[in-house]
């Protein structure tokens, strides 16, 4: 979730002592002209009937309509009884509190954008504005007019468009729960209640009107607004992780300790092997890729390490030979939930997995390429063969396959989003092909990370250097969207170098060109200790990114 940045005031009893001042002077003023106007009692009495009926009901009843029903009086007596209580006679002894003009400074000094809005008779409220003082403190005020009848909800959506803000950067400050923080709670602001004046015992009257803090002085709220940001600095992040195969888990495993709300997009052009067998026998989307993060995302090692040799199995022989344990309990799952994305819902609740797994598409699609020397391909069997010319364009088939509506929310709401690592065009683009996927990253305000590969993939991206891989995700994303790159600058073993170009792939090359592209760019040491225990998807001597290096990594750039 994003940081707090700005910070929404009432002005009446959370920024001076209004009941205290300026209420009682009102009622007497409302009194007399409620006498004049035909009320049967004393001056004095209208006055204590006033207190008497705002004590018995609380400060949400209209007193002069209230006044009005008692006696069989018309509207008259409560037009001149609201036009005397909110007339512009304001007492010059009104103060701020006295935290308040320090504890702005300070706010502002801390780079928080600052706003009042106040209800009432515009002109009464200016005038109270100009006795505080307070119009050099802010950064902008907005008097809601009543005699204009604007709502309360439409003036927080003003301040919110002018200064380009997002209603989960901002903090609600008032004592009316009815008013500013209903308000702010509807429109998913944080609230703040100030406990001062006629509305501090009020009751909340629906989970709406419930603040999210309660303070007694404004001198509280930096420490609060620390603590928001504090909370929402690591574990609240919401981070939306998009790729497949063995990169994606090694990103989950890495993450799902230091954020709740984690999400994986995976793709599902898979059709290689035992998933390409079930697509074609069982007519289900393609699930090792599923698999192999809902293994990433289990609660523990211990638990993990056995998931993974569960579904990982593969049967030796026999009918389901080269069949995957895991893939079938996935298949098994979609034929008793009745459909593929129920199964992978209630695969994360049977296994408690820290996160949620999304397919990026329930259509039934495959990647296809078209290649330097103009022939095309099809399937990611073929896309990712080697041997063959290099890839010019991929694209779905088919083309309008649209993503699944819940991962498109999530990118939205997304704090951070990691392309990568893994297969360029079949793990990491394959997704960005979805319709609505690179829309919604457009659309989001999250940080876009892509994590470049190791190495380069014999059949997807030889002779890659870094540059390749970033201008590749640009081209299918949008230059301007992505914020950072991460590469790995580890120079590994030289045997293990040589075991890898006896395989026609290479050690990932950090060129100049990257440094020249409009993204910035870190590197580090990136690469796991191959020599140490490992319980995930690959050999002992394969090169990956080391999960907690680069958890750790995204973390501290996402709080920068």
């Amino acid at each position: 979730m994003a940081a707090i940045t700005a910070v929404i005031f009432d002005l009446d009893d959370t920024l001076y002592d209004c009941t205290g001042v300026l209420v009682d002077a009102a009622r007497r003023r409302a009194a007399e002209a409620m006498v004049k106007a035909g009320l049967p009692m004393t001056v004095e009495q209208a006055y204590q009937l006033q207190v008497k009926l705002a004590s018995e009901y609380g400060p949400r009843l209209n007193v002069f309509e209230k006044i009005a029903e008692i006696y069989e009086k018309d509207e008259y007596l409560v037009r001149v009884a609201l036009e005397a209580y909110n007339s512009s006679e304001i007492s010059h002894d009104i103060k701020p509190f006295p935290d308040v003009i320090p504890t702005l400074r300070k706010l502002r000094a801390l780079g928080y954008k600052l706003f009042i809005i106040t209800s009432g008779v515009y002109s009464r409220q200016k005038r109270k504005l100009d006795i505080l003082g307070l119009w050099q403190y802010v950064d902008d005020v907005l008097i809601n007019d009543l005699e204009r009848g604007t709502s309360y909800e439409e003036c927080f959506h003003e301040i919110l468009l002018k200064h380009h803000l997002m209603s989960k950067e901002v903090v609600c400050v008032g004592d009316r729960l009815h008013e500013e923080i209903r308000t702010g709670n509807h429109l998913g602001m944080t609230t703040v209640q100030m406990m001062h004046g006629r509305f501090r015992d009020m009751a909340p009257q629906s989970p709406v009107e419930e603040p999210d803090f309660r303070i007694r002085r404004i001198s509280e709220l930096p420490a609060i607004l620390k603590r928001i940001n504090r909370a929402r600095s690591h574990e609240h992040y919401r981070v939306v992780a998009i790729g497949g195969g063995t990169g994606l888990p090694v990103v989950l495993q890495g993450l799902k300790h230091r954020t709740k709300n984690l999400t994986a997009l995976v793709t599902v052009t898979d059709s290689g092997r035992s998933s390409g067998r079930l697509r074609k026998e069982m007519g289900v989307l393609p699930p090792g890729d599923i698999r192999n993060c809902l293994v990433a995302l289990s609660q523990n090692e211990q638990s993990q390490k056995r998931l993974h040799d569960l579904f990982q199995f593969r049967f030796r022989n026999g009918s389901l030979e080269g069949m995957s344990l895991g893939n079938l309990f996935l298949v098994a799952l979609s034929e008793i939930t009745g459909s593929f994305e129920k199964a992978v819902k209630e695969a994360g609740e049977i296994f408690a997995i820290q996160g949620k797994v999304l397919p990026s598409t329930l259509r039934d699609c495959h990647v296809c390429a078209i290649l330097s020397d103009g022939r095309e391909v099809r399937e990611e069997f073929n896309v990712r063969q080697p041997g063959k010319p290099p890839i010019k364009r991929v694209f779905l088939e088919p083309e309008d396959a649209e993503a699944l509506p819940e991962a498109v929310d999530e990118i939205l709401e997304a704090d951070v989003i990691v392309l990568g690592p893994g297969s360029l065009y079949t793990s990491v683009i394959s997704n960005l092909l979805v319709k609505g996927i690179p829309e919604a990253i457009r659309d989001s305000n999250a940080k876009v990370i892509y994590v470049c590969n190791i190495v380069t993939q014999p059949g997807q991206t030889d002779g890659y250097k870094a540059s390749d891989h970033v201008k590749a995700v640009m081209d299918y994303l949008h230059p301007a969207e992505l914020d950072l790159v991460l590469v790995n600058s580890k120079i590994p073993p030289r045997e293990v170098i040589e075991r890898y170009r006896s395989e026609g792939a290479e050690l990932v090359e950090i060129d100049e060109d990257l440094f020249r592209l409009d993204v910035r760019v870190v590197t580090a040491d990136l690469i796991e200790n191959i020599q140490g225990f490992r319980i995930l998807w690959e050999k002992a001597d394969l090169l990956r990114h080391d999960p907690e290096k680069l958890a750790e990594l995204i973390m501290k750039i996402e709080g920068e």
